[in-house]
């Protein structure tokens, strides 16, 4: 049975997408992430047709649906950081040159799970789902036991598929529109779809959406976009999760989230992640230390990067103060931040050419 049955019922199309994603997993990722993100595209639309609550933004394309502050309210931030990697996803599926790996394909249909399990304990008006409801990895269609698969898709040939469902998606909506009749039907659905969404808000949420996880793979896909390599390399210090000693803290060790190495084998810059309902710069004064234990270790001291996964901040401690960024910079741009750290000099020395600036003016 799929992991997305609980869909069929209520969601149709969105259950069609998220089947054809999941029986695409091992065989052809880079299709699994793009209809990972095509049933994601229906949901969002299922949803800001039938919750007033839900105001469209200034365009129907699926960034500026999930950056919708309604939206991001009535999903949470759980929620939306999963629909920000399967977009993310989907985008590299359809625009990227390279191959997906088969492990982004896992996540893409690991991600939509939760965001569909929010939709249906949400809206849902025909049964309720348990809140122990659980994705596993393991149920999906392994390629091995699959009869000879079709050809993966290519990049081109899934763009060309994104162009014809989005034409025969305007022209649906067009018809819709044009018939006045739906209007009462449309009207008693919203209706049915408020009173679900209230019962729902009226118990706590206890399903897991595993947000440490998405918030922990959304920071590596911004890493490995800006060319970091983050999985283990022969002769090269670990750059998840590597150990330090010196903490101030009664053990004296701890582990640094991340660590962006130099082609000298010292510390460019440490990131340090936080949970994403917090605000990013909790992490400001927590990641000092293990900038500290590097410096001690390495003579170099790194750059501090600090991020919940949406917001991101860059420090160099020892001479600037903290600065917001949009992502996190390439090994050679922060080589060149640590270069200026010793091509820097102060104002006060520098020399005045007299020649000029003893001029008379006319």
């Amino acid at each position: 049975m799929s992991p997305f049955s609980f869909l069929d019922r209520e969601w149709p199309a969105v259950f069609d997408a998220a089947t054809r994603a999941e029986a695409a997993a091992h065989a052809d990722p880079r299709s699994a992430c793009f209809y990972a993100r095509r049933s994601l595209e229906l949901a969002l639309a299922w949803a800001y047709k039938h919750d007033p609550a839900l105001k469209l933004p200034y365009q129907n394309r699926i960034s500026a649906l999930i950056h919708e502050p309604s939206f991001k309210q009535a999903a949470g931030e759980a929620v939306f950081s999963k629909a920000r990697v399967i977009v993310a996803l989907g985008n590299r599926a359809v625009h990227g040159p390279r191959a997906m790996p088969s492990e982004d394909a896992l996540v893409a249909v690991r991600e939509l799970f939760h965001v569909a399990f929010w939709l249906a304990r949400t809206y849902g008006r025909v049964a309720r789902l348990a809140p122990g409801l659980a994705f596993d990895a393991a149920a999906l269609p392994n390629s091995s036991a699959m009869p000879a698969p079709a050809p993966a898709q290519s990049a081109a040939a899934l763009q060309r598929l994104e162009a014809e469902l989005r034409e025969r998606d305007e022209a649906l909506a067009q018809v819709h529109a044009d018939k006045a009749a739906l209007d009462d039907e449309l009207t008693r659905l919203r209706a049915e779809v408020a009173a679900a969404r209230r019962a729902a808000a009226a118990e706590a949420d206890t399903h897991d959406y595993s947000e440490d996880e998405t918030r922990h793979f959304f920071i590596d896909l911004l890493l490995k976009e800006a060319g970091w390599l983050l999985d283990p390399q022969p002769g090269r210090p670990a750059s998840r999760e590597f150990e330090v000693g010196g903490m101030p803290s009664s053990e004296g060790r701890g582990f640094v989230d991340y660590v962006l190495w130099g082609d000298d084998g010292k510390p460019l810059a440490v990131v340090e992640a936080k949970r994403t309902r917090r605000d990013a710069r909790v992490g400001q004064q927590q990641a000092r230390p293990y900038a500290d234990c590097l410096e001690r270790q390495f003579g170099q001291r790194p750059l501090i990067y600090y991020s919940n996964g949406y917001e991101h901040w860059l420090w160099d401690d020892s001479n600037d103060p903290p600065r917001a960024v949009q992502g996190f910079g390439k090994k050679d741009e922060l080589a060149w931040l640590m270069q200026r750290r010793s091509l820097r000099k102060p104002l006060a020395a520098a020399a005045i050419d007299e020649a000029i600036a003893g001029r008379l003016l006319p």
